[in-house]
C-alpha cells in the first residue's frame, strides 16, 4: 500500500503541480470561475491569488465534477495500480482485495466514481471553452482516465464497470439521460457567459445556475 501510495501521489503531482498549462486548463475548461459568483455556498472560490494551492476544496472537487472528467477522485490511481501490475504483483492486488475490507471499499469507491466520469461530455466543454494550445493537456487527461477505467476492469475481473451492481449501472443510466442535455446547455451558457459580462441577476447568470445545481443533484456528487 506505501508502494501504491507513493506512486499515486507521484503522478498525481506530475500533472496538478508540475505541468505549466495545468491551472489554467483547470480554470477555462470547468465552471471554477463562475462559481464563486453563484450563491452556492462555500465562497469564495479562491483563499487568495495564487496557483491551484489557492482553491478552495469544495469549488475544486465541484468544478471536475460538473464537467464529469472527476480528475480528483481517480488521477495516480491509474499509474499507481498499472505499475504494480507491471511489478507482477496482480495477485498481492487482488488477495488485498478479497481479504482487506479497506482496499476493497476504496476500489469500489473508485469504480463508482469513475462509472459516472463521462470522457465525452469532458470532451465537450474543451472543445466549447479551451484554447487550442490547451486542448492536448484536455486530450492527455481523458487517456489517462480511460487507463483508471481499464486498470480497475483489470483488478475486478469485470467486462464493465459496475457490472457486479446492475440496479446502480441501471440508475446511472437513467440519470444520465437528463443530465447529458444539461451539460451541452451548461458549456454553452458558460461559453456565452465568458464572452459578455452579465449581472448575476441576469438570464443568464441563472440559467447557469439551474444548471449547476440540476448537474449536482443528478450526480449526487458536488464537493
Amino acid at each position: 500500500m506505501d508502494e501504491l501510495a507513493a506512486d499515486g501521489v507521484s503522478a498525481y503531482r506530475a500533472v496538478v503541480r508540475e505541468n505549466p498549462q495545468f491551472v489554467e486548463y483547470f480554470r477555462q475548461s470547468t465552471p471554477e470561475r463562475e462559481l464563486g459568483r453563484l450563491p452556492l455556498g462555500s465562497r469564495p472560490a479562491k483563499r487568495r491569488a495564487g496557483g491551484i494551492e489557492s482553491l478552495r476544496a469544495i469549488p475544486w472537487i465541484f468544478g471536475w465534477t460538473q464537467t464529469r472528467l472527476m480528475l480528483p477522485a481517480w488521477l495516480g490511481w491509474e499509474a499507481a495500480l498499472s505499475k504494480a501490475l507491471a511489478r507482477g504483483e496482480g495477485q498481492l492486488l487482488g488477495q488485498m482485495r478479497e481479504q482487506w475490507p479497506f482496499f476493497r471499499t476504496r476500489i469500489d469507491m473508485l469504480e463508482m466514481v469513475l462509472a459516472k466520469a463521462d470522457a465525452d461530455i469532458a470532451r465537450l466543454y474543451d472543445e466549447r471553452l479551451v484554447q487550442s494550445d490547451l486542448l492536448p493537456l484536455g486530450a492527455h487527461l481523458r487517456d489517462l482516465l480511460s487507463q483508471a477505467c481499464g486498470v480497475v476492469l483489470g483488478l475486478t475481473g469485470q467486462s464493465q464497470l459496475l457490472a457486479h451492481s446492475p440496479d446502480t449501472l441501471e440508475f446511472i443510466r437513467l440519470r444520465n439521460t437528463y443530465l447529458d442535455p444539461l451539460h451541452l446547455l451548461q458549456a454553452e451558457l458558460l461559453a456565452r457567459s465568458r464572452q459578455q459580462e452579465a449581472a448575476q441577476d441576469s438570464p443568464l447568470e441563472q440559467a447557469l445556475l439551474v444548471c449547476v445545481a440540476g448537474i449536482a443533484a443528478g450526480l449526487r456528487n458536488t464537493g
